[in-house]
């Protein structure tokens, strides 16, 4: 396979990049889309050239680290992929891979195809925790938690911070991310006594950290490699507005139900 790849070349914060063409052949469809990026960076350094700088880790569609855009959608054209899962099989021999980092004012480039992500970091330490001690661990059956609200906790907890959802949005929001980390700990008991002052603090912190705002777009999900449903935002939302009403007395109060 002979394909002809645009990556966006940007060697820092502070300067401007630019699209570069490379030429690419005997590229197997067996291959991922990390391998044959890697199969690019060997042939540019046996040039004395520069490599591209890309984001990887656990290449197994877990760590959330590989993300970028391919012809113009995050990780890639097949729905519910990771980078590193995407194979060159989705594409055919003569092709050209418009290949860019994510575009976000909260995701500032640090080189070539590498967006800081710290942002998202800010948002769970501003409370994406249980910090309450608890003691030893209980019994697991001695807290019984409703079928519905585990598996909805478990949807949400699949999230794995890629940043899809914000390089999709035209508003380049974070509802979906911040939503899904504050429904995973509001479904359980666990998370019951911090969780007014949870969403409170998170979406104030995703404000401040520069993300737009959500108008219910929904490519959030669409991009999503996890699939984290909207609801995720509409219950981020609907705590928001209880947080607020309780005011003061949030501090003292838990529960709610979901």
């Amino acid at each position: 396979m002979d394909l002809t790849l645009k990556i966006w070349r940007q060697k820092n914060t502070r300067t401007k990049g630019s699209f570069v063409s490379y030429q690419l052949k005997g590229i197997t469809e067996h291959m991922s889309f990390l391998e044959m990026l890697d199969v690019l960076n060997e042939q540019l350094l046996e040039r004395g050239e520069d490599p591209v700088a890309f984001d990887h880790d656990c290449r197994e569609g877990i760590c959330g680290t590989c993300g970028v855009m391919i012809n113009g959608r995050p990780h890639g054209p097949w729905k519910a992929t990771t980078t590193c899962q995407l194979h060159m099989r989705a594409f055919k021999d003569g092709d050209t891979i418009l290949i860019e980092p994510f575009r976000a004012k909260a995701f500032p480039v640090i080189k070539d195809l590498v967006v800081n992500r710290s942002a998202f970091d800010e948002i769970i330490q501003a409370g994406g925790y249980i910090s309450v001690n608890t003691g030893s661990a209980p019994e697991a059956n001695s807290n019984p938690v409703p079928k519905p609200a585990s598996d909805e906790a478990m949807n949400a907890a699949a999230c794995i911070g890629c940043g899809a959802c914000v390089a999709s949005c035209p508003n380049a929001a974070a509802m979906l991310f911040t939503g899904a980390k504050v429904s995973h700990l509001g479904l359980l008991p666990q998370g019951q006594p911090e969780r007014w002052d949870r969403v409170l603090a998170m979406v104030s912190e995703m404000d401040a950290q520069g993300f737009g705002h959500c108008t219910n777009a929904g490519e959030c999900s669409e991009a999503c490699p996890k699939e984290i449903p909207l609801e995720v935002i509409a219950r981020m939302n609907r705590d928001t507005l209880k947080a607020i009403a309780k005011g003061p007395a949030a501090k003292m109060t838990g529960g709610g139900g979901p």
